[in-house]
């Protein structure tokens, strides 16, 4: 193809007025130094990397009694209602789907172990996102963030992890119950125990190797080895988009203002707190848009705190728990991804899966348990962060991360963590080291315990 040919630019990005001209003007890719090109390859990236939350999150909240194919259709459409936000209103390179953890929580924990239906759960995520929306604007995220201290944060990120990897093990048979020693190794002989452990070892290696979607490769490798043998259906690949209308604007707000709930709403708000605004940053700063220091500065990062916040609430009306940053999002910014642009392709493509139901609904339990293994794998390296030489904060961070797996709760280990964090340092005489919101938080715990425990 000559150089001089009409219509493109060096880039290679198309420069027609309904073109690139409109994307530059909308999203400044001259001003980030990018291309049409280089923003959709990222944006695709990003994708294929997030893209397994369609077949994980079915897969977590139908245990709750909804209808699989409904949250199929919610997962899609609040991811790309989520990343369109963060697209054209804060022009940040970040895709947005319902986050891993708080699906979990949702499921096995509101759900499964309180006894909440899952409509009162999404009052709950509902409710959430308001209280998570008035943070954001107000300020107070922020200074939430500034005041609770690096290990907890890394404590709360590896004790979820280490959550998914209990679920994890339990959905493909690793590990069973057993009234002796509680947990047992499960029969590893069983087509589903295996597959799920060939699962896991395709996603590590295929990660390894640095390959783009390992985590949706390894997940549909399964799913086809699994029904090639006859271990699983095969529903098809494309059709029509089945009905949301089963969890569309079914939440139920006065459910989950009942005073049993508060703690709930309490641990949402927490995590998305933590987890969705370190994300923000962490790639945000990757992708030069933030400055190095104490105070981060870009125009568009108090829009990008609002973004994921009202995403929140959109999620909660579609029918899916929390919505949130992905981390993967990082994946997009390394391959070129600057601008709002890469978000709007993740979107788009989110939006286009929705006809992809039918082979949501092939994926066995025991190919989406080793997606979640890996992702605990990953998130358990926050490990790292935890200052091991100072046993005022180590032990609770330890705390924290046990307490999730073991009792089956993030709440449990939020609330263990924190008191344990600000009665340890009041105890060793440096109670002036713990901030007024770990102390805020602190106090939230313990009056749960002493009177809102079921």
């Amino acid at each position: 193809m000559p150089d001089n040919q009409p219509g493109l630019t060096a880039s290679g990005a198309s420069a027609s007025p309904g073109g690139a001209t409109v994307l530059d003007k909308q999203f400044g890719l001259t001003a980030h130094g990018t291309s049409v090109r280089t923003e959709v390859i990222a944006g695709i990236t990003t994708f294929l990397t997030m893209a397994y939350i369609i077949f994980v999150n079915p897969e977590i909240l139908s245990s709750t009694g909804m209808d699989r194919n409904a949250v199929f259709v919610a997962t899609c459409l609040a991811a790309a209602l989520g990343s369109a936000i963060m697209a054209l209103w804060a022009n940040w390179p970040i895709g947005m789907a319902p986050g891993m953890g708080l699906n979990a929580f949702f499921a096995f924990t509101v759900v499964g172990a309180l006894g909440f239906t899952w409509q009162q759960a999404l009052g709950a995520v509902f409710i959430s996102g308001l209280v998570f929306l008035f943070l954001s604007v107000t300020g107070i995220r922020r200074w939430l963030i500034a005041g609770i201290p690096t290990s907890m944060r890394s404590a709360i990120a590896a004790g979820i992890g280490m959550f998914l990897g209990l679920i994890a093990l339990k959905n493909s048979g690793i590990v069973v119950d057993n009234p002796a020693t509680l947990v047992a190794l499960g029969d590893l002989t069983q087509i589903g125990t295996l597959l799920a452990i060939l699962g896991f070892f395709i996603i590590a290696a295929l990660d390894a190797l640095k390959v783009r979607g390992a985590i949706l490769i390894g997940i549909l490798v399964i799913t086809v080895v699994s029904i090639a043998i006859g271990a699983s259906p095969f529903a098809g690949v494309i059709s029509m988009p089945p009905s949301i209308m089963p969890t569309f604007l079914q939440l139920d707000i006065a459910g989950a203002l009942t005073v049993g709930i508060f703690h709930v709403i309490l641990v949402m708000v927490l995590v998305e707190v933590f987890d969705a605004t370190g994300t923000l940053i962490g790639v945000a700063k990757r992708a030069g848009l933030l400055t190095e220091g104490p105070t981060h500065t870009n125009k568009n990062l108090g829009r990008a705190l609002m973004a994921d916040s009202t995403a929140i609430l959109a999620g909660s009306m579609l029918g899916t728990s929390s919505t949130t940053a992905y981390v993967e999002s990082a994946s997009g910014v390394q391959a070129g991804g600057r601008t709002g642009l890469t978000a709007l392709v993740v979107a788009v493509l989110f939006l286009l899966a929705v006809f992809f139901a039918p082979l949501a609904g092939s994926v066995p339990a025991y190919a989406t348990a080793p997606a979640l293994l890996y992702v605990a794998c990953l998130m358990v390296r926050e490990f790292e962060e935890i200052a091991w030489s100072d046993v005022t904060e180590s032990a609770p961070a330890v705390l924290t991360a046990l307490m999730m797996p073991f009792t089956y709760s993030i709440a449990n280990g939020l609330a263990f963590g924190f008191v344990s964090y600000a009665a340890i340092k009041l105890a060793t005489g440096r109670a002036r080291e713990v901030h007024a919101a770990t102390w805020i938080v602190a106090a939230l715990f313990v009056i749960r315990f002493a009177f809102f425990m079921e």
